[in-house]
């Protein structure tokens, strides 16, 4: 599982500090200049660079998640840092869901056996861990995430269909056979002839 040995000593401003970080805008890179820059200038709050990385509000780099920018609204504060928690302290809710102040001693016996540290050490990782809680919601439900896009956006866009393809009228003529008929008529004065000749074509051909 998991057990952050993150801590400060300067726990109580912990509350202070990440209404801070809430209200504000997100640094491209958090930086002990950025943390002077909002008004925590002691030696002992640059502990706090360290414990948001544990939380998962900054990468290893020291850049802003998108947990820590989820933390700026007011809305969400308290069960994103819930959330944070468990993740954070996993093995401390294994042990007890919902610590209290009764469970002090619980605790922090639990920072000292699991990461052999001094009486010291583990009171103060005992103390950050409840100064945490006191900004958190345990049992908050994560927020509903409005639909970015509504059905409509998921409807297949319309398509105007296409024209009909009309195939193009091909007229073909009916093959049909052709006389080429050729007439040599005789050298002749006889008109007789002539008229003798052209009616055997009628007779015979129409």
């Amino acid at each position: 599982m998991a057990l952050s040995n993150a801590y400060t000593e300067a726990y109580g401003k912990l509350g202070e500090f990440f209404n801070k970080l809430r209200d504000g805008q997100a640094p491209p890179q958090f930086t002990h200049q950025f943390l002077i820059d909002l008004g925590f200038k002691s030696n002992k709050q640059r502990a706090y660079i360290p414990l948001l990385k544990a939380l998962g509000f900054l990468t290893p780099d020291g850049k802003p998640t998108a947990r820590y920018k989820d933390y700026r609204d007011h809305s969400q504060s308290k069960r994103i840092m819930g959330e944070a928690l468990k993740e954070a302290y996993a093995d401390i809710f294994l042990i007890k869901e919902n610590p209290t102040s009764a469970d002090h001693a619980t605790v922090e016996g639990k920072f000292k056996s699991y990461h052999n540290a001094s009486d010291n050490v583990a009171l103060n990782m005992r103390r950050t861990f409840f100064a945490l809680l006191d900004l958190a919601d345990l049992k908050g439900k994560p927020t509903p995430k409005k639909a970015s896009e509504s059905a409509e956006d998921h409807a297949l866009p319309h398509v105007e269909p296409a024209p009909p393809v009309t195939a193009p009228q091909v007229h073909i003529k009916t093959p049909g056979l052709h006389y080429n008929i050729q007439i040599h008529l005789p050298a002749t004065k006889d008109i007789e002839v002539y008229n003798a000749i052209f009616k055997s074509l009628k007779e015979h051909l129409f």
